[in-house]
């Protein structure tokens, strides 16, 4: 009994010990970013374009003639027109950036709980490059003005192609998803939903 007695404040003492040891060694909760702070991250690592793609398009422009202010203008006009019609065919070639500015992301595009977030993905963007240095030029007796509206009408038609390409849209956004996502999970994050709006019991 007196053993017991003896020994029992010796492992009370390294009981207590080492519960204090864990206590002021454990790590503390990692503190989650606020909305403020996840906004000034977003803008800081994710590029505008998140994907990028190369498309070439055969393109045939013929300008009408313009009219001016003067009779006998028009009529010179109209003959030098019917002889020679001013006529091109090209394959133009040009890159495609489709993305999010999230610059335009403010704290309104996110819900924070506990960790959970919730985001609401900026507008889809689509920006045309045209590649002029490797335009073919099927034939042509367009001037350079003309060939400029040509080419325009070439820019036009890929941004109208793109916009209505639901692949290339969705492979955009998943892009987009993968780069925040990483983001959100290394600081800290368990769980990242990708939302078209906050709803009203998310926003309040």
């Amino acid at each position: 009994m007196r053993l017991i007695l003896r020994i029992l404040p010796v492992v009370l003492a390294a009981v207590l010990g080492a519960v204090g040891a864990f206590v002021a060694l454990r790590p503390s909760p990692k503190l989650l970013p606020d909305p403020p702070a996840l906004v000034l991250q977003m803008r800081e690592v994710t590029r505008l374009e998140t994907l990028d793609v190369s498309l070439y398009k055969k393109v045939s422009f013929s300008p009408e003639p313009t009219a001016s202010d003067a009779l006998w203008k028009d009529v010179i006009h109209w003959a030098a027109y019917s002889l020679r019609t001013p006529r091109g065919r090209a394959i133009v070639f040009a890159d495609v950036h489709l993305g999010y500015d999230f610059q335009r992301v403010d704290t309104s595009s996110l819900r924070v709980t506990g960790t959970r977030v919730e985001v609401v993905l900026p507008p889809l963007e689509v920006k045309v490059e045209l590649r002029p240095g490797e335009t073919e030029i099927i034939d042509s007796n367009l001037d350079s003005a003309q060939t400029a509206q040509l080419l325009e009408r070439a820019r036009l038609a890929f941004e109208k192609e793109v916009r209505g390409d639901v692949r290339l849209q969705q492979r955009a956004r998943q892009s987009a998803e993968r780069s925040l996502r990483g983001l959100f999970l290394s600081l800290g994050f368990n769980e990242v939903r990708f939302v078209d709006q906050l709803t009203q019991a998310s926003a309040g």
